[in-house]
């Protein structure tokens, strides 16, 4: 254990990364407690590619210390940030301290805490007992139909559909906080009217307070999973009601301080999400010029790549071994 922190320190450098703009939570300052990648699943859709580390068992992964340390100092700057938030390389629920570190941060700040989860873990009791002081969760569900399920998720084994919905039917029960339920839709594998409907038959047992509606906007891992058009998720939005919204491009509301390192933070940015230009200039809040010179010199010392996905030029730094 002591070698995969020792590792995780050198390779990363950080545990906290951001604030990144979030379609979902505005500015986000992202706190990573896994060792890329680590997750239940190895989903066709994933931004961040192959899971090389699958698993089902909790591990503490990282230093607790080490992620409060670095992220004491970033609460005392005017950087804005609308959320805290555990998301990054894998399936966050899968460290086994999330409860206590939630219970850390929210004794630093006021700022509210969120957790994005791929649900696949919900139905753990100790799980649920860990997300309780978190101010929202933000579980996933692209499917009622388990042989969807699995050709979507490749989950790891133990895994069903049927045990995540009745996890999150039994953890809203329990949560007092906002539930945020992330639908995700994939062209021709999960957006028949039939996957609608049975999604919202439900999305009517678990009762979260918003229904969030995605697609693959970002490079998936795999070509075949393809994005919905606009006006699509527009029709499932009025099938799914009024508490249902189609996740919006994110709009830079105020300004960032810029950061000293520029290569560094583009590269902590990219290590956890591809990224256009316009993302990252919205995010970091570097002067267009210095952001080209910093991408540039990214690439030409092979640290990074560029994709064409969906019209855009996105931006990922490349993985080494």
């Amino acid at each position: 254990m002591i070698q995969r922190i020792a590792s995780r320190q050198s390779n990363l450098k950080r545990f906290v990364y951001g604030p990144v703009p979030s379609r979902r939570l505005g500015y986000s300052l992202g706190i990573d407690l896994l060792v890329p990648k680590t997750c239940t699943y190895n989903c066709i859709y994933c931004q961040l590619g192959k899971t090389t580390n699958q698993t089902r068992k909790r591990e503490k992964y990282v230093s607790v210390n080490g992620v409060l340390k670095e992220l004491s100092p970033l609460l005392r700057t005017k950087t804005k940030i609308d959320y805290i938030t555990f998301s990054g390389s894998g399936e966050p629920t899968l460290n086994s301290n999330l409860g206590s570190i939630i219970k850390k941060v929210k004794n630093l700040t006021k700022i509210p805490v969120a957790v994005i989860t791929n649900s696949s873990t919900i139905y753990d009791r100790n799980i649920q007992k860990n997300l309780l002081s978190a101010d929202v969760v933000m579980p996933t569900l692209t499917t009622t139909e388990e042989k969807k399920f699995r050709k979507i998720h490749c989950p790891a084994p133990g895994i069903t559909v049927k045990k995540i919905i009745d996890g999150l039917v039994r953890f809203r029960k329990l949560y007092k906080g906002k539930i945020w339920l992330e639908i995700m839709l994939i062209k021709g594998i999960n957006d028949s009217r039939q996957d609608i409907l049975a999604l919202k038959k439900a999305i009517n047992k678990i009762r979260p307070d918003k229904i969030q509606l995605n697609t693959v906007v970002r490079p998936p891992s795999e070509k075949f999973a393809r994005p919905l058009s606009m006006s699509d998720l527009k029709l499932v939005k009025k099938i799914f009601g009024n508490n249902c919204e189609v996740v919006a491009e994110f709009k830079r509301p105020g300004n960032i301080p810029v950061l000293r390192d520029i290569n560094e933070m583009v590269l902590q940015y990219l290590k956890r999400r591809p990224a256009t230009m316009v993302d990252m200039n919205k995010s970091l809040g570097i002067n267009q010029n210095e952001l080209v010179k910093s991408i540039q010199g990214l690439m030409k010392s092979g640290k990074i790549k560029k994709k064409r996905y969906g019209g855009k030029i996105f931006y990922e730094t490349i993985k080494i071994g």
